[in-house]
């Protein structure tokens, strides 16, 4: 696979044409604030552009051995939807923990899920890595590949021609993967845009990894956004957003789910509680730009009976 790049990504846009969809752009009245709502993907999240990137750039005999990867949702029912796309196995090793709307919408894509672990932990990574010793087959990772993150950044094209203006883009934080793709696409067109992170306070890793100068691994993490609780920075992730991402801003529980009732009652969107980190840090004003702001919502994979008593609250 090439290595990450403005070209690599251009190239990848082409190929996602039939397989992603070019997401809306909304513009919120009476704000300068756009949402780049990925949630509206077929898998109802971004991933769906970083899976088949990663999956299509396979050698054929490679590819027919099947699909492995470790993940608490999103991505593992891209890498799943992708799989079925091209007739082919895919294993999606899981935490006990995982919502169960993810779980079934990977079954429901034709993944093989394995459960490992009561909680988001190195034990699925073991469990998945085994397939590809007994298996011969292929590990798809959700962040730290190139392939993964060349088609997170076709999301960053389309940011730059659908608000062409903006000023600074708010990208949630999970291992870096859309971020590290996303940062790529925007400082290879506009290096003069400032792109900021957005975690749960509960997981910080990206505000470790600024202090620190490198990845850190968190002890534990916590928080409603599931999709954002990665303990780590990626090595690859961190090697492309260093010195061009200088800013994290970290949200509360409580700014969190205030971020999915106003995106529900006031926008009309359904957005997972990981999706609406960005929204969160706008709303509790932990975000001053000097012009137009894209928060990009990366999904709407949320449990019903959660969603409920979010948008309730």
């Amino acid at each position: 696979m090439p290595a990450v790049s403005l070209a690599a990504i251009q190239a990848a846009a082409r190929a996602l044409v039939g397989v992603a969809v070019r997401t809306p752009m909304v513009r919120v009245a009476g704000r300068p604030l756009f949402l780049k709502c990925e949630q509206l993907q077929p898998i109802g999240a971004f991933k769906i552009r970083g899976a088949f990137t990663a999956i299509a750039a396979l050698a054929p005999a490679d590819r027919a051995r099947g699909v492995v990867t470790s993940s608490s949702g999103n991505h593992g029912q891209a890498v799943a939807a992708v799989a079925r796309r091209f007739g082919i196995r895919s294993v999606i090793v899981m935490p006990e923990s995982a919502p169960g709307i993810k779980v079934a919408g990977v079954r429901s894509h034709g993944g093989e899920v394995i459960f490992a672990g009561k909680t988001r932990s190195a034990e699925q990574q073991v469990v998945a890595e085994g397939f590809v010793t007994s298996r011969g087959m292929t590990m798809i990772p959700p962040f730290d590949h190139p392939g993964v993150i060349t088609g997170q950044g076709t999301c960053g094209l389309e940011i730059m021609e659908q608000a062409p203006g903006v000023r600074t883009v708010l990208v949630p934080v999970g291992g870096g993967g859309l971020l590290s793709g996303v940062t790529t696409a925007i400082s290879g067109l506009r290096p003069d845009i400032e792109i900021i992170g957005v975690e749960p306070a509960g997981a910080p890793k990206l505000s470790a990894a600024l202090a620190a100068d490198g990845p850190v691994l968190l002890e534990q993490t916590a928080s409603v956004a599931d999709g954002l609780l990665t303990r780590s920075i990626g090595v690859l992730p961190w090697s492309l957003i260093h010195g061009r991402v200088r800013r994290a801003v970290q949200v509360t529980e409580a700014e969190i789910g205030a971020a999915v009732r106003w995106l529900y009652h006031h926008q009309g969107l359904r957005v997972e509680p990981s999706g609406a980190v960005t929204v969160a840090a706008v709303l509790a004003g932990k975000i001053e730009s000097d012009g137009p702001i894209v928060a990009v919502l990366s999904g709407g994979n949320v449990d019903p009976d959660l969603f409920q008593r979010l948008i309730d609250s």
